[in-house]
């Protein structure tokens, strides 16, 4: 990093994609929870299955029919989509999405899935808030279940990361 015209030099800091979840996890509105697991599989397995997101996003969240990125909105890892829930409610969705890294904001919703490389396997980790106001007691209401859904979403990416590698 070049001095600033005082010749001052900044300290800068890469952070890791869980780090990374943890930052927007303490400074969102909706106060999101992020949950972890340690899956038995190499990094690139896990992610070759939670990146892919228009086919793999409404077999892990069951209230997402389909995820559809918008036609030539690609720019690098950004682009837009279209997700609708089983409802049939739209919201379209700024994507960030690179490799161990994946950040969605819509106008009423935040989601970011991380995975780092721990051991033998994969450190995966994933949070979802609102971002309307009243988020945060929305999201208090839903956080006596967020256990056992972030339990139940890690189990259906056991299974589709399996069904993948067979």
């Amino acid at each position: 990093m070049p001095p600033e015209p005082s010749g001052t030099v900044w300290p800068t800091a890469e952070l890791g994609p869980l780090r990374r979840l943890q930052v927007i996890a303490a400074t969102a509105a909706g106060r999101p929870v992020p949950a972890t697991r340690l899956f038995d599989a190499p990094p690139e397995r896990l992610w070759e299955v939670v990146s892919d997101l228009e086919h793999e996003l409404p077999h892990l969240l069951p209230g997402v029919r389909s995820f559809t990125p918008e036609e030539g909105s690609a720019d690098g890892g950004r682009f837009r989509a279209v997700a609708v829930s089983r409802l049939g409610h739209r919201e379209t969705f700024e994507v960030l999405l690179a490799p161990g890294w994946c950040l969605m904001q819509s106008r009423v919703l935040l989601g970011a899935m991380a995975a780092e490389p721990e051991g033998g396997g994969t450190r995966f980790g994933y949070l979802s808030s609102y971002r309307l106001p009243g988020g945060a007691a929305l999201g208090a209401l839903r956080r006596p279940g967020a256990g056992a859904r972030s339990e139940a979403l890690f189990d259906r990416l056991r299974a589709r990361i399996e069904a993948r590698r067979a």
